[in-house]
């Protein structure tokens, strides 16, 4: 399956969910006070400065609920967007809209507030060779749509899972023995993959690059001056990267040692959704 395919089964199933979560039997407040046949027109206004995300899945909220409902975006995403931005008109049946319309903000403010951080991240480390890259560290359920977001912020996607590249931590040492001992075992099972090693210290990282079975290495909660070192130690022979310890205040001096790669796993978990709102701007009858 294409990755277009994946992420477009990954949408559809997430709005799916999420619908059926938060309608279950039916909007009985909707189905009281708005009689049957009544039009709206509404936008989505933007409230607070940041990176627009989530046009598609927004798209597919209102689809899935009534796909009588027009949905007209502004915006693209990774586009820049600023308080009283109209990001989108939306006109059709007003039940329909009213439905939709808490779990279309859900999934937009919380895509852009990723997106939002991610470019946050990527602007500190503007003018470096340092790339911004995610984590697994994901709601369950939603990676493939939070890492499209981290995409639409500038960022970089790290492996979407546990099956597309090995990354060898301080427990699989611990149960193989050794370091040396699990990229040979890695190599031996999965040459076809990217190998990285999470290395704690620099004596680490030297042991790494004695296998020449490694193509990255992780430097996980190193100091500055280990980080640098590091740097001294690969002569660039494999990409580094810098996991841990990682914020908005420490990410360009981080960057700044040289290395290829910075893993932020707040992008993900502890992104700030970004204030948007729907507001009905007209009603009429059928």
């Amino acid at each position: 399956m294409s990755n277009s395919r994946f992420y477009e089964d990954a949408v559809k199933d997430s709005v799916r969910r999420a619908l059926a979560e938060d309608i279950g039997i039916g909007d009985v407040t909707t189905l009281a006070t708005v009689p049957a046949g009544t039009r709206a027109e509404a936008i989505l206004l933007c409230k607070e400065e940041g990176v627009i995300a989530g046009v598609e899945v927004v798209r597919e909220v209102f689809a899935q609920v009534d796909k009588r409902i027009e949905v007209v975006f502004f915006f693209n995403n990774g586009e820049r967007i600023r308080p009283g931005d109209e990001l989108a008109k939306l006109s059709g049946p007003g039940r329909g809209i009213l439905v939709a319309e808490r779990t279309a903000l859900n999934f937009l403010q919380h895509l852009s507030g990723i997106a939002t951080l991610t470019f946050r991240f990527v602007t500190a480390v503007h003018g470096t060779n340092a790339k911004i890259l995610d984590t697994r560290k994901t709601t369950p359920g939603l990676r493939a749509l939070e890492k499209a977001a981290v995409r639409y912020g500038w960022g970089y996607n790290h492996r979407m899972g546990l099956y597309d590249m090995v990354l060898i931590k301080d427990n699989h040492i611990a149960a193989c023995g050794s370091l040396a001992a699990a990229v040979k075992a890695a190599q031996n099972s999965h040459g076809d993959l990217k190998i990285e090693v999470e290395c704690a210290t620099l004596d680490q990282v030297k042991e790494a690059l004695d296998t020449g079975g490694v193509d990255r290495i992780m430097l996980d909660n190193m100091n500055l001056d280990a980080m640098r070192e590091a740097v001294k130690l690969v002569k660039g022979k494999v990409e580094l990267e810098v996991s841990g310890g990682v914020n908005l205040e420490t990410v360009r001096d981080i960057a700044l040692t040289g290395v290829t790669y910075i893993s932020v796993g707040a992008l993900t978990h502890s992104a700030k959704t970004l204030d948007i709102s729907l507001e009905i701007t007209g009603i009429s009858s059928a």
